[in-house]
């Protein structure tokens, strides 16, 4: 009989003995099956576990002989082991010959032993299971062990081992041996310094030995290396032992024998770290028993604001998160002893109740929500409520968690005397002081997680309520409810109740200005109304006029000591004054946004304005998310609220240099044209791209892999594209504004028909007249003569094509001159000159194979088609066609494929071939559609109700047109309006 052993060095028992594995190779080998022990193994996850990554040349070879090697060591008792089984190898493993096994055999007895509180039978197994361990699994096959399955493997079973020395000291303390497990104990928590369940165990290890002032040490230890580690404190079975040791009525060498065992039913369970082992209800102690005074119920809010508006959503949240049912009081606690007054003096086991952070920017209304919410509560905590203000974003410094758990205290009735000077054992007493009792704590304007966690209740009925400009997401069990600005309605609500609905009844366009001025915030607003309401004759116009964005707004939004700039200064000087590096670059980043609002960023679009990587642009960037000046609408989108972007602009003005403000927007701007010409690349497929703006390579450029979302890209930033335009003509750098208005030739292809491309060519050729940029004009009038043609406006094309054809002959770029020449055939064609059209599509064939460019080849063939439809020819034109269609398929072209397929299901249908005219136009409509094309989608639609009607489908015709139609009127294209009219009246 064979034995095998994984736990420690790999070994291998024969009848009489040892049997020597040689070899690293062959150990290895017999490790992966040992590890897989009666199941087939692949040939070559076996070679990856002998060689890694790094196969030898001969590695069928030397396979080979390893396991010859291994199955003649393993045949040694005349069994046959090692079997070759497709598609890899098969061990052998008879019941009880591998120590891993019989481990995990045992293990599992002993937690069944376990649940049933069998302890003598939890020592046997679990002494049992033990025993089998030698060392570490695997240590002596590296690199064997460090690979993910194997180390995975050994760190499940070191995870059971622990498991099964937890339930071990778990029977030892149940059956009264806890002074002869302290110093095994001691050792493995030393070993794993966060784990919980050993730690507790520890602690009441020592703590029935008499050694007190060792648990506590144990105690204090482990919650400082949670903090310090996880940002975490214990868990509830933790403190539970803690309870245990606080408690002052139960002697020290009070001990559960094994005589006791018999009366006892099974422990109770704690869901995360095994059994609790306590014999009974203990109370918790309360530091003002000694004294002369219970607990006080204190009640400490500030006053309400009558005006109180809106917010109905977050309030129902908050009151549902706040009222959770709390279960009858313990009856083994009704003896009156605790100290909560509301509750009579009885314990409650109510499940947890997890602190709530209501967060959002500086005069939102967080506080007033607060103390809303709270007073609809207050009948939920008759123990009390305890409110403080952290002054977290104060000038003078927030509060320290110290003073405020030495004032709570004193407000729960605790003695000064017992007071601690160390804020932890502050924070363990004011827990204590508050275990069991139904308070509310609400801490507003807290600063950070930091300043907070010390004045948690813990676990139990027990709430707090805490405001704060930061999300402070890393609150341990938080839920939050964040607060945006308040909705149209709300603000006509608020501002009535503030100043009188007949003030602002009369003046509806100057209220509209008034409402847009303060952008739903709520002190904006509460200013507005004071304003409105102190002095009676101002028209409602004078406000609006003082309120208009950056013309001294800010400076408007301020009455008496109370002003919106001063709010939105604690936050930003906050972040500008601390010590934190990080906070620092958040400022910066945040003054910097101001220079390029209302527009959103993305966290490239960052890294080029702040001139840094784009993994510190994110971190800024969530940094000022987290502070709530900064909101994140959509994935990787940020943006600033209206006040916020022009305080934001302020700043810029006051704290940044003149030089430093120009070199991040040309850095941002130079971004744009890079990216823009990236998009155009994709969505195009153009013949020929200008020039690349001169300078390094922006390497945090958008990555487009396919049209759409190139086109969405440039859709989504055409506001800022425009912007950038403008600043590129104030900053007098006609290279940026030409390239940014070229490049929206992608954009164009399929959305011509909004005008937005010819404002943008416009504006930029002013630009570079201004600058006398020849190279800006040659291509701007070759993209203006585009944007005439695919709005018809053929004698404005032809001019500007003209003009553009001299300035790139006179450069000499045949590659741009091949391109313009097919431009001028399709323009001729679209006139109604077939012979010219042919002469310049021919010509322009001919200057792209001079020039080599094949994959431009297809344009001039499909200017011929067009020509030679022109001229009668339609089966040559559909030749043509079928030819460029195949070549687009290739290039993946997907705005040029739609427009030749539409062209040639329109020669079918002349040809009289209806199935392959709609097959045609129905892939292209596809294509449109996928796209988001509108434009080409109402073509399309055009073509097929043209297809329906030649063969008499007056229903499907209809169908189109009337489609056709829908979409001109919704989007404003007068053209497609126009032809479906007609299409429509030629209907039967």
């Amino acid at each position: 009989m064979l034995r095998f052993g994984l736990l420690g060095p790999l070994v291998v028992y024969g009848g009489t003995g040892l049997t020597p594995v040689a070899g690293l190779k062959v150990r290895v080998l017999l490790a992966a099956l040992l590890l897989q022990a009666n199941r087939v193994v692949p040939k070559d996850a076996l070679k990856n576990a002998m060689w890694g990554d790094r196969l030898p040349s001969s590695v069928e070879a030397s396979f080979a002989n390893h396991a010859t090697r291994l199955r003649r060591i393993l045949s040694a008792t005349g069994d046959k082991r090692l079997l070759t089984v497709a598609p890899g190898y098969q061990l052998l493993v008879r019941e009880g010959e591998l120590d891993v096994e019989v481990f995990e055999g045992r293990a599992h007895a002993a937690g069944l032993a376990h649940r049933a509180g069998d302890w003598r039978k939890v020592r046997a197994e679990s002494e049992a299971a033990l025993s089998l361990w030698r060392g570490e699994p695997l240590a002596d096959l590296a690199p064997f062990s460090e690979y993910r399955a194997p180390s995975l493997r050994v760190h499940q079973l070191d995870e059971a081992r622990l498991q099964v020395h937890e339930w071990a000291f778990d029977a030892d303390l149940h059956l009264g041996r806890h002074r002869e497990i302290c110093a095994e104990l001691a050792a493995l928590a030393a070993e794993h310094p966060l784990r919980e369940a050993l730690h507790r165990q520890l602690m009441l290890a020592l703590h029935r030995s008499g050694r007190q002032a060792d648990a506590f040490e144990v105690f204090h230890a482990l919650r400082r290396s949670l903090v310090d580690e996880l940002g975490a404190e214990p868990g509830a079975a933790v403190h539970q032992a803690y309870r245990e040791l606080l408690d002052q009525d139960r002697g020290p060498e009070q001990e559960q024998g094994p005589e006791a065992e018999p009366d006892r039913a099974p422990p109770a369970r704690s869901p995360s770290h095994g059994p609790v082992p306590v014999p009974a209800p203990v109370a918790v102690p309360r530091p003002w028993r000694a004294g002369a005074a219970a607990a006080a119920c204190p009640y400490q809010l500030p006053p309400s604001i009558p005006e109180f508006t809106g917010r109905e959503a977050e309030t129902t949240a908050l009151l549902e998160l706040l009222r959770q049912p709390v279960p009858r009081p313990d009856e083994d606690d009704a003896d009156g002893d605790g100290a909560a007054c509301g509750s009579e003096g009885h314990r409650t086991t109510a499940a947890s109740l997890r602190p709530v952070v209501i967060s959002g920017m500086g005069g939102i209304g967080k506080t007033a929500l607060a103390v809303h919410v709270t007073r609809l509560v207050r009948d939920a905590f008759p123990d009390g409520v305890l409110y403080a203000d952290l002054r977290g974003f104060s000038s003078g410094g927030a509060r320290s968690a110290h003073d405020l758990l030495a004032r709570f205290l004193a407000d729960l009735g605790v003695r000064p005397d017992v007071l601690p000077d160390d804020t932890d054992d502050r924070a363990t007493l004011f827990r204590a002081a508050v275990e069991g009792r139904r308070i509310l704590l609400v801490l507003d304007n807290a600063r950070d997680a930091t300043q907070v966690a010390p004045l948690l209740p813990p676990d139990g009925p027990g709430a707090a309520l805490i405001t704060s400009r930061h999300l402070l997401a890393d609150v341990p069990g938080v839920t939050m409810v964040p607060l945006g600005p308040l909705g149209p309605d709300e603000q006509l609500t608020l501002l009535s109740r503030l100043c009188g609905a007949g003030r602002i009844t009369d003046e509806p366009a100057a209220l509209a200005d008034i409402l847009t001025a303060c952008g739903g915030l709520p002190l904006a607003l509460r200013i507005v109304g004071g304003r409105l309401a102190s002095r009676p004759s101002w028209p409602l116009a004078l406000l609006a006029e003082r309120l208009t964005p950056h013309r001294g707004r800010l400076q408007a939004l301020a009455m008496g000591s109370v002003a919106v700039r001063h709010t939105f200064d604690m936050s930003y000087l906050a972040m500008r004054a601390s010590d934190n590096d990080l906070e620092r670059e958040a400022a910066r980043a945040f003054r910097l946004l101001g220079l390029w609002q209302p527009h959103a960023v993305t966290t490239r679009s960052a890294a080029a304005l702040l001139g840094a990587t784009e993994y510190d642009a994110a971190a800024a960037l969530e940094l000022l998310v987290d502070a709530n000046l900064v909101h994140s609408p959509e994935p990787d989108a940020y943006a600033l609220h209206d006040l916020l972007g022009e305080y934001a602009a302020q700043r810029a003005a006051e704290d940044v240099t003149g030089a430093e403000q120009e070199s991040a927007i040309l850095r941002l701007l130079s971004w744009y044209a890079r990216a823009v010409a990236a998009a155009c690349a994709v969505a195009s497929h153009e013949t020929q791209s200008p020039p690349p703006l001169a300078g390094p390579r922006d390497p945090g450029l958008p990555a487009f892999t396919e049209e759409a979302d190139a086109l969405a890209w440039t859709k989504r930033e055409l506001p800022a594209i425009r912007e950038a335009i403008t600043r590129a003509g104030v900053l007098g750098r006609s290279d940026i504004a030409w390239r940014l208005a070229v490049g929206l030739f992608g954009y164009a292809t399929t959305h011509w028909w909004t005008g937005e491309w010819d404002a943008c060519l416009r504006q930029a050729m002013d630009i570079a007249l201004a600058h006398d940029d020849t190279l800006a004009r040659a291509w701007l009038h070759r993209r203006i003569a585009v944007a005439h043609g695919m709005a018809d406006r053929n004698e404005q094309c032809l001019e500007h094509l003209n003009t553009s054809l001299g300035f790139f002959t006179d450069a000499g770029d045949e590659l741009a001159q091949a391109s313009i020449l097919g431009n001028l055939s399709g323009l001729y064609v679209q006139i109604g000159d077939a012979e010219r059209g042919i002469a310049h599509a021919e010509r322009s064939y001919e200057l792209y194979r001079n020039v080599g460019n094949a994959a431009s080849e297809a344009l001039a063939l499909s200017r011929i088609a067009d020509a030679q439809e022109m001229c009668g020819e339609h089966a040559l034109a559909a030749a043509y066609h079928q030819k460029v269609i195949e070549v687009l398929r290739e290039q993946r072209h997907g705005v040029f494929l739609a427009t030749s397929l539409t062209k040639l299901g329109d020669i079918h249908r002349q040809l009289g071939r209806r199935e392959a005219a709609l097959e045609a136009q129905t892939e292209a409509l596809a294509i449109r559609q996928r796209m988001n094309d509108l434009g080409g989608t109402a073509d399309c639609l055009a073509f097929m109700a043209r297809t329906h009607h030649r063969f008499g489908e007056w229903d499907a015709a209809r169908a189109c047109w009337e489609q056709c139609l829908d979409l001109g009127l919704r989007h404003g294209m007068t053209q497609h309006i126009e032809r479906s009219r007609a299409g429509l009246a030629e209907l039967p």
